[in-house]
């Protein structure tokens, strides 16, 4: 990997995030610095869809810094609600006067979904690396991870929506799962991968 991009921004303060996307690049002799500690505020996410407002955070980042940026844009479809909350997960509650915090997302959830049988849902991830801020070839790659919306919150690790999300063929919730088996079948890790095994060439014109 190019030396130009050991030290690279990434467009979120999510403490989770950058836990999951640092311990999946410190193999590669990554740095990643959340933007928060280099004055950079939130980009606006407008759109409607997760890569384009991937794109628009790693831009921003990149812009306001000079340096490499790495931005992801993540969030739940649910196929009984029409694919929400989709692109507003984070701010799932907040949209509709409640808090902004992960608790009256899932709370909010699960009332959307009282007595709904169809329990259907995809966590879905979309990365996007630029070199710089006018980067003609951004780095994209995504993940999709498939499961259920269980009845009730259960286990005490991850974030966001973790409590909820049933992955039936592992027979748990994300968030009774370990970091590590987490990191290997997530959106967020099938995403990272997917861009890792793409780095190099990418990285060739750096």
């Amino acid at each position: 990997m190019s030396s130009a991009l050991q030290r690279v921004v990434l467009a979120s303060n999510n403490a989770g995030k950058l836990r999951e996307f640092g311990e999946l690049l410190a193999a590669k002799g990554w740095t990643l610095v959340p933007q928060a500690e280099l004055g950079v505020p939130e980009a606006e996410e407008p759109h409607v869809t997760f890569l384009e407002n991937a794109l628009a955070k790693a831009r921003h980042a990149s812009r306001l810094t000079g340096l490499p940026a790495l931005a992801d844009d993540s969030g739940l479809c649910v196929t009984a609600l029409r694919d929400a909350p989709g692109v507003v997960s984070a701010r799932y509650a907040a949209l509709e006067g409640g808090a902004r915090s992960d608790a009256a997302n899932n709370a909010l959830l699960l009332r959307k979904l009282k007595g709904q049988l169809d329990r259907r849902a995809r966590y879905v991830a979309v990365l996007v690396l630029v070199r710089h801020a006018d980067d003609p070839q951004p780095l994209v790659a995504e993940g999709v991870w498939h499961g259920r919306i269980a009845e009730a919150p259960a286990g005490d690790n991850g974030f966001g929506y973790d409590p909820l999300f049933f992955v039936p063929e592992l027979g748990q919730t994300v968030a009774q799962m370990a970091a590590d088996r987490k990191n290997a079948a997530s959106h967020r890790g099938q995403a990272m991968r997917a861009l890792l095994a793409r780095l190099s060439d990418w990285t060739a014109a750096s």
